[in-house]
Parts: structure tokens; sequence; C-alpha cells
């Protein structure tokens, strides 16, 4: 029997081929993920090795450089600063080779048109630490000379060559503040991995730096080098022994420590990248399953004859079962290896692309673990093996007299009935959990909703036989009018087998169903957003730094700036309103009704100028509010004061919960978080405007001056991103889908080459059966996108209505013609999959086919 097995698997090679592939495509993500993961992974550890080469101990103050006051009791202890006097004591300990004092921060480089030099996130500042030869050893300066005053400045060499600076350049840097013009008097190059990946180093003397990064004698951290025979902890102990007892927050580790917690966080920040991508593989894969059995229950049925006569002749039940196990398990072990050395070429393929996109980014030799191995063999061959298993136990019991005189055992009304009864109380049953989470309108409904869903999905598809008939029964008439004859069979095609068309739909049905609703939901939260930016800021621009944290200084020359009528700074805060915390927006009451505009729900927006608070609809219901009502607030630790709700608001997601008067914040709290200005123009927004406030900042290059269209199409630019980035792994299920339907359609034709030659002998040109296998093909597509359209748009709406409670303006939105778009290119898709099989079966020979037994 195992002779056996193998010799049918080559003697149907042919028709194997599109199911070999459906699985080499599948288990190749798999391998090709973890290939990149893992060589991307190393890559990182083996250069971030590199940041704590010189350092035994560090000491870190997490709060250096921020102007926000003490957040909680912890935050108020904390009134040290690491000085000149700390790094002093640090470096005359017995165990310390030296210290060093080291300021860090955001400075932006403008190129020569203004912009950007680099990412925002990775632009550093620092200070660089001259020894008694003149040179700092951790920045070896490769042209000029140090940077020794507060309008002197070095940057490292590749962003001098990304702007197209040389020494005694006047150059642009920006860090919270207005923009300042300074010479670059030196060049630098480091190992610094931050920078070597792409990041901007820009370097000032130690008192430049501290007073535009942090407060002038101040440090973000002192590194300690230990001497020779000093242990790492032992250098911390006395460390700790001379730092300040009120130092609070003061954070101490060592060398070992901080390059464990980098590798740490490298590892997290690659599994999620890996487990991400294997999502998608596993859809593939999941994809894959429905097009392998398939395959192996038409091979079944096309074999019914020569399975009965191994019956006949002695083969038990369990041989002819094992037989067909044998040739999957063949066909998985050759697809799985295949696929596994496909992955291999995938994820060199990949790493090769991140490098050439980003050349900063660190690269390695492939890393080919074990694990790989193991994994993409083992899920590629019980994957194919277990998809098998239905066809394999109906091979078995094919009876040996009935089958010898039928080619083809149609499933019974029995087995149809069974199923369709199954599929249905599945069905009802997710579906009443969806319905159920969903009518909560809060995030206690997402455990049902997704069991639900789940549920629900796995019924429909056990389904998909009995909802064939009657969806396709809807273009049987169309399909007559507009190709006849070979319509009208192409319709009674597709319905004939039922189990046949639905196992071949459901491939497409997952891939639309997660398509559509990846983009029901983006589109929703699209318009939440669109709306919330309409319906709340009446300002002509809105003023922010790339970094979120704007200086007064600068939001008073904003408001000096020629043709601003009216503008006013956005603090934010986090206060507990009798007991819970709520986040706080404030504004200047005189122009806040010009700039912004609440929906009022009760009382006036005029509240503010009385020193009274607005609170949204949804903080108010919480907590009991009204129009009056007293509210019990702790600013910061240590201080509590009452505040008077003057109005209540419809609760925004651009808006905060709530709002109050800038002049009554910094009664309470200094230095409150400034996040933006929003400005209103004498005119209207205008160029000239935006170009006045750009100047009146000194056109500082993280700078952004946006109006509403601007902020939406912001907010739409990362959305697109992030779905085309979904719509691309995805577009490997539904290649694998395609794949199912060209398999499907080449064993359908070679199943019915007797009645393809009677249509041929009867009057049926070779144009007639090429349009009606064409026309079978995107009949099925169609009929699955139909109902992965619908699947996937319920399931958008369902996770919608669990997300009301924290998005109350959240509504679901269906774009319409996206949606039809997809429908279109389903349809596409199934004539691109016939191409081969219809071209085949118009070939076939008339007298040949006729007598074919």
């Amino acid at each position: 029997m195992y002779r056996t097995a193998l010799r049918n698997v080559l003697a149907h090679k042919g028709r194997l081929l599109m199911t070999a592939l459906a699985i080499l495509l599948g288990t190749a993500f798999v391998s090709g993920t973890l290939v990149f993961s893992d060589t991307l992974g190393q890559a990182m550890k083996n250069s971030f090795a590199k940041s704590y080469t010189d350092v035994s101990v560090l000491v870190t103050d997490p709060s250096a450089g921020s102007r926000m006051g003490p957040r909680n009791k912890e935050d108020a202890k904390n009134t040290a600063k690491l000085t000149d006097a700390t790094v002093k004591q640090i470096a005359a300990l017995p165990g310390a080779a030296k210290a060093r004092g080291v300021v860090s921060g955001f400075i932006g480089v403008s190129d020569k048109k203004g912009n950007l030099i680099g990412e925002f996130w990775s632009a550093m500042g620092g200070n660089y630490v001259p020894d008694a030869s003149g040179k700092d050893s951790r920045y070896p300066l490769v042209e000029g000379k140090a940077p020794s005053g507060p309008k002197e400045v070095a940057l490292d060499k590749a962003t001098a060559e990304k702007g197209g600076y040389h020494v005694g350049d006047t150059i642009r840097i920006a860090s919270n503040g207005p923009a300042l013009d300074v010479k670059l008097t030196g060049i630098v190059t480091t190992d610094d991995p931050q920078i070597t990946s792409g990041g901007t180093l820009t370097l000032l003397d130690t008192a430049s730096a501290q007073k535009m990064l942090l407060t002038p004698g101040q440090y973000s951290s002192v590194s300690v080098l230990a001497k020779s025979g000093t242990s790492e902890s032992a250098l911390l102990d006395q460390v700790g022994n001379v730092l300040p007892k009120d130092h609070g927050n003061f954070r101490t580790e060592t060398g070992q420590e901080l390059n464990d917690e980098q590798a740490k966080a490298i590892a997290s920040g690659t599994d999620g990248m890996k487990t991400m991508l294997l999502v998608f593989a596993i859809i593939s894969l999941f994809v894959s399953i429905f097009i392998i059995a398939n395959t192996f229950t038409m091979l079944v049925a096309q074999r019914t004859k020569e399975l009965a006569l191994l019956r006949a002749i002695g083969a038990s039940r369990s041989q002819v079962t094992r037989s067909v196990l044998v040739e999957a398990l063949a066909l998985g072990v050759a697809a799985s290896v295949a696929g596994l050395l496909a992955g291999i070429g995938i994820g060199a393929g990949m790493q090769s692309l991140i490098h050439a996109t980003s050349a900063g980014m660190p690269t390695g030799p492939l890393v080919i673990a074990p694990t790989t191995i193991v994994v993409t063999l083992v899920v590629g061959v019980l994957v194919t093996v277990l998809s098998a298993v239905l066809p394999a136990l109906r091979a078995s019991r094919i009876a040996p007299v009935a089958a010898m005189s039928s080619g083809d055992q149609p499933a019974t009304q029995k087995s149809l009935v069974i199923r369709n009864v199954i599929g249905s109380v599945v069905t009802i049953g997710g579906l009443g959990l969806v319905v159920m989470g969903a009518a909560t309108k809060s995030s206690s409904g997402r455990v049902p909703v997704g069991v639900g869903l789940g549920l629900a999905i796995i019924g429909i598809f056990i389904l998909l036989p009995l909802l064939s008939r009657p969806v396709i029964a809807l273009v049987g008439p169309l399909l007559a009018k507009l190709a006849g004859t070979p319509g009208k069979l192409a319709r009674r095609n597709a319905v004939r087998n039922p189990r046949r068309t639905a196992a071949t739909a459901a491939a497409l049905t997952i891939g639309l169903a997660l398509v559509t609703g990846l983009t029901v939901l983006g589109s929703s939260v699209s318009d939440m957003v669109d709306k919330a930016v309409t319906s709340s800021m009446k300002a002509d621009y809105d003023v922010t730094l790339a970094t979120g944290d704007l200086t007064p200084e600068l939001a008073a020359a904003i408001a000096k700036a020629p043709g601003v009528a009216v503008s006013s700074p956005v603090r934010r805060d986090y206060w507990e309103f009798n007991g819970a915390p709520h986040s706080v927006r404030g504004y200047d009451a005189a122009g806040f009704e010009k700039l912004v505009q609440p929906k009022m729900v009760s009382g006036s927006a005029a509240a503010l100028k009385q020193g009274q608070i607005l609170v949204d609809s949804d903080m108010a219901k919480k907590e009991n509010l009204a129009v009056g009502s007293g509210v019990k607030v702790e600013f910061h630790p240590g201080s509590e004061g009452t505040l008077t709700v003057g109005g209540v608001y419809e609760g925004n997601a651009m808006v905060s919960e709530v709002l109050m008067a800038n002049s009554e914040i910094t009664k309470h709290v200094e230095d409150s978080y400034l996040s933006e200005v929003l400005v209103k123009g004498t005119d209207g927004p205008s160029a000239t405007l935006k170009q006045s406030i750009k100047d009146a900042t000194g056109n500082n290059p993280v700078v952004a001056v946006k109006t509403k269209q601007d902020m939406r199409d912001e907010f739409d630019k990362v959305l697109t991103f992030a779905l085309n980035m979904m719509y691309g792994l995805l577009g490997m299920a539904v290649v694998i889908a395609v794949i199912g339907v060209i398999n499907t359609l080449a064993m359908s034709v070679f199943e019915r080459k007797r009645e393809i030659g009677m249509l041929r002998a009867i009057g049926l040109d070779r144009r007639g059966i090429k349009r009606m296998v064409r026309l079978e093909s995107v009949v099925i597509s169609l009929f699955g996108a139909v109902i992965g359209v619908a699947l996937g748009t319920f399931a958008a709406w369902a996770i919608n209505r669990t997300l009301i409670s924290s998005l109350p303006t959240l509504s679901t939105v269906i774009p319409y013609g996206e949606l039809l778009l997809f429908l279109a290119l389903a349809g596409l898709v199934g004539l691109f999959a016939a191409l081969w099989p219809a071209r085949q079966a118009s070939k076939l020979n008339i007298l040949e086919s006729i007598k074919t037994d």
C-alpha cells in the first residue's frame, strides 16, 4: 500500500503541483519570518553591545530636562540633581577609574532647505567633554576642533554629509525653543548604535548643552568606569553611598544590567514583529488547508474505481486511509522542505531590503536556528496531513461493488443535512454572542464578541455549501442573458457540487473578510478623527513641535507674529478629581471661544473666564457632576482644592476630559506640559500667515504649522500606511486562494472530460467551453468575496461597538466604493485563475474525452 501511495503521488504530480505550491508559500512565509527576525535580532544585539563598553555603573536622573512638576509623592521627593559636585564625588571613589557627567536631550539639525535631517526621535544632542589633551575619546574628531562656546557645535560625520555641511559653515539647530544659528567647528565619529543606525548627533560644550537641554550645572546622567580589579557590583555600592539621600528617583545600574535590559528590549521588539508576521503566516496556512482538503477530496472522487479495486482485492479500510495519508505526508515533506529553502531566501531578501532602505540598520550573517527548521517542517507536514484526514476517511468508506459501478459519488443528502444543522447551530450561537457583546458598548463585550466571531466564522464556513445555491442563483439570469448557454452551464457547474464550491470559495472568503474588516475599521476611525477635528477646532493653525514639548518663550513668539489675531498655548496635565485621575487641557480663557468649539450640553464655554472648569459628558456621568457642582481636586502631592463645574460638553476624541483656563492651571502647577499653540489669523489661513508663524520660531525645522486639513491628511497618511502594510501581508493569503481556484478548476476539467467532450460533440465550440470555465471561476470567486465582505463588515461593526466606551464618537462607516472595488478585483481574480484551466478544457480531443472511463 505504501508503494501504491507513492506511485499515486508520482502519477498525479501535475494535479498536486498547485497544492504543493500553496504549502510551499505558507511554510516559506513561516521560515522567512523566523529567519529574518532572528537575523535582525542578532545583528542588533551585536551592534548595541557597544553601547556600554566603557560604562561600569550609570547613574541616571529620569526627571532631568522635564519642565513638569512632580506627578506623585515619589516625584515630590526628588529634589536632588546630578551636578559637578556629584561627578567629583563619584570620580574620587576608590573603585572609580573615571566619571563623566553626561548631558543628553533632543537637538534637531536643519538642512539647507530648512527641513529636519533624519527623524526627530533619533535626533540626539549632548556635551563634548575634552580631556587634558583637549579631545573627547568618546567622540573622536576627524576634522576641525571641539565646540567651546554657546554658538559652536560639532556634528557626527554622517549628519554633516547628509546636510552638505563643512567645518566653518553656519547651521541651524533647535531643541524645544526657538531655532539657533551656530557655527560648525568640528566633525566627529562615534560607534553609538543610535547614531550609526541613522540618528543625528549634535555636540556642544558642557555649559551650553546644560543651558539648552537642562539647567545650568545639571547632568542627565553620570557614567563611571571601574578600576581594574573592582567589580561592577562593588562600584555600584560605592556610588550608592555618595549619592544624596534625597535623590528620590535616581537610577543606578551596572553595565551588565544595562546590557541585559537592552538585549531584553531588542528581543521584545523583534518578538513583537515576529508574532505579527507569524499571525499572517498562520492565516496563509489556514487558507492552504481548504486547498489541500479540496485537492484530496477531488483526487479520491476521481480515483473511486481504483480505490474500490484495491478494496476488492483485499485492502482494508485502514490501509486505504493510510495510503491517502502517506500521499499527503510525502507531499507535505517535499513542499515543506522547498518552503524552508524558499523562506531562507525570503529572509535574506527582507534583510537586504531593510538594509537598502535604512542604510544605518545593523546587518549580519543569516541566522538559521534549529527551531526554524523544526517548526517549518513540522507545521507544513502537520497542516498537510491533517487537511487530508477527512478525504482519507471518505476514501476508506467506498464500498467496492458500488464504487466500481460509478465514477462519481456525490455527497449524500443526509450528510449535507447534518452539516447544515451543525452549521446553523454554531452560526446562530456565534452571532448571538456577538450581538450580546456589542450591546454592552464597552470593553467588557470584547471577549463575547471575539468568541462569537470565531464561532460565527466557523459556522458560516460549515454552511457555505448551503449558501452557495441561493447566492449563485441570484446571478443565474444575468449569466444566461450575457453569456447564453455557457453562462447557464457555468452556473449549474458552480452549484453541482456545493462542497467543492464552498471549499474553493472559502479561501477567498477568509482573505476578503480580513481585508474588509480592516478597511471598515480604518474608515470608521478616520471618520471619527475627521469629525472631531472639524467640529471642535475653530483655529486656523495648530502649531506643534516634533518633540511635543513647547516652551513658553516659543508660544510667546508665535503670539507676536504679524497676522496673528488670537493664539493660545495648550497646557496638558493629569489631576485627580474626586480621587480618580482625569486629563486636563488648558487654554487662554480670553481667546478660547475663537479657537475651540466644544459642543456644549449644558452651561457655557464662557465659564472659563470665571475660573470654572468644563467637563465632558462621560466624566460628568461617571463623577455625577453638573453645572454648579464642586469637585475636589488634587493638583499634585500636598496641593488640593475645589473647582466648580461651569459647563458640560459632548465627549470628543480631540478634546480632553477637563478644560480650564491656563491662568488657573498655573496657580496650582507652574510647569505643566505645553503640547501645542492654536492660532487664528486676522484674515484667516493664508500662506503669508503660515510663513509669519514659521519666521517667529526662527524657521525652526522641528516646528509644524498645520491646518485642519493637514491634521486630517497626517492621520490618514499613518492609517493608510498601516492598512497598506496589512494588505501586503494578507496578499500571500490571497495568492494562495487564487492557486486554490486554479487547482480546483484544473482538476474539475480533468474530472469532467466526458461531459466537455459531449458538449463539444453537440455543438459548443472551443470559445464556448473557455467562456463556461471562466464564468464558473468568476461565479465561485464572487460567491466567496460576497460572503467575505459581508462577514468582514459585520465583524468591524461588532468591534467598533466594543470601542465606544473609550471612543464615544466612533461609528461604523462603510466605504461602499472600496468594498465594490474588492468585489470587482475578486471577479478579476476568478477570471485570471481560469485562464489556464479554460485553455486546457478547450483543447480536449472530442472523441478521446467521450470514451474516457
